[in-house]
């Protein structure tokens, strides 16, 4: 029987590991990242791989450094014939990437080459593409540039946000991995080699990028808002406070005025200028230490002194 080592970390690689488990492979250790400090109490919390195994009783090993000998010598130890990785969050060294026999194989969450990278989910929505997917392939020491295997497309609808496409790509994740390891290990794929020239990337999301920028389109501030959602959430300010804006419509605007700028305050929402004639609706927002509410709560409370013509995004962050 085969032996598998799985390497990943976030709630993405729980169904991935669920179905090599499922499809009767020989998992014979997991391998994540250590245990972190949760909470505002910091208490010391398990990522969800590590719960996952534990609960069908498979060794877990947790290095802080994969690349250090001495903790790549103890996945070694485990004798791998494939490794298997999906958003493990460590470069792997090349003793681990050339010891199993079938390879070191990656769940991928983008069309690769497009959106090498910490966050592909991420920036599939902010760049307002209609369609991502998922790529297997083989694992190289530079970032996600190793030969494609298997891909599948999945499509983004209007409304998907970093969530809810998160929990489409790591089900077809897992689902193209269940029909990819067979015809690996059988010699019935043919790798091909990707184009580094048609590269993009997708770096993990920095926090002035969290900014909404109110002089863009509102198609793009749209995008951003989703693109953001639940994790780690858009934001503007309001006489520097920050405003985490939760989700938001896109409307017509019926007014001109400088990106920005309340140009209607509705029952539901928020109505804010952009750069172009497609306003932002504010629907549910989470004013700096205060619960997160939708827009008829907020204007009813800590919003009942809002003015149209309110600036927001122009002040110092608070």
């Amino acid at each position: 029987m085969v032996r598998v080592v799985f390497m990943g970390t976030p709630d993405f690689s729980v169904p991935v590991l669920q179905q090599l488990i499922k499809d009767g492979y020989n998992v014979v250790g997991v391998v994540t990242q250590p245990d972190k400090p949760k909470g505002r109490k910091k208490e010391l919390t398990p990522p969800p791989v590590k719960v996952e195994a534990q609960k069908h009783g498979i060794p877990v090993l947790q290095p802080t450094k994969i690349r250090e000998k001495e903790q790549y010598e103890q996945v070694l130890a485990l004798e791998p014939d494939l490794i298997v990785t999906a958003a493990f969050g460590q470069i792997l060294p090349k003793e681990l990437l050339e010891a199993p026999k079938y390879g070191c194989i990656n769940v991928h969450a983008s069309l690769l080459p497009e959106l090498r990278g910490g966050a592909p989910i991420h920036y599939a929505i902010l760049q307002g593409k209609e369609k991502t997917g998922i790529t297997i392939m083989y694992m190289v020491e530079k970032l996600d540039a190793g030969d494609i295997l298997t891909q599948v497309e999945v499509p983004i609808t209007e409304t998907d946000t970093v969530g809810t496409l998160h929990d489409k790509l790591s089900k077809a994740g897992a689902k193209l991995l269940s029909e990819t390891i067979p015809l690996l290990l059988e010699g019935k794929i043919t790798p091909v080699k990707q184009n580094d020239e048609e590269a993009t990337y997708a770096y993990n999301i920095k926090r002035e990028q969290e900014k909404i920028d109110w002089t863009k389109s509102g198609e793009e501030i749209y995008n951003h808002i989703r693109g953001l959602n639940p994790w780690p959430v858009a934001y503007t300010t309001m006489d520097g406070k920050v405003w985490k804006i939760w989700w938001g419509e896109k409307v017509a605007a019926r007014k001109t005025a400088e990106p920005g700028t309340i140009i209607e305050l509705n029952e539901d929402g928020i109505v804010v200028a952009t750069g172009n004639e497609t306003a932002i609706k504010i629907t549910e927002l989470q004013p700096a230490g205060k619960k997160r509410m939708n827009g008829a709560e907020f204007l009813r409370g800590a919003g009942a002194s809002l003015t149209i013509g309110t600036k927001l995004g122009v002040d110092n962050e608070g």
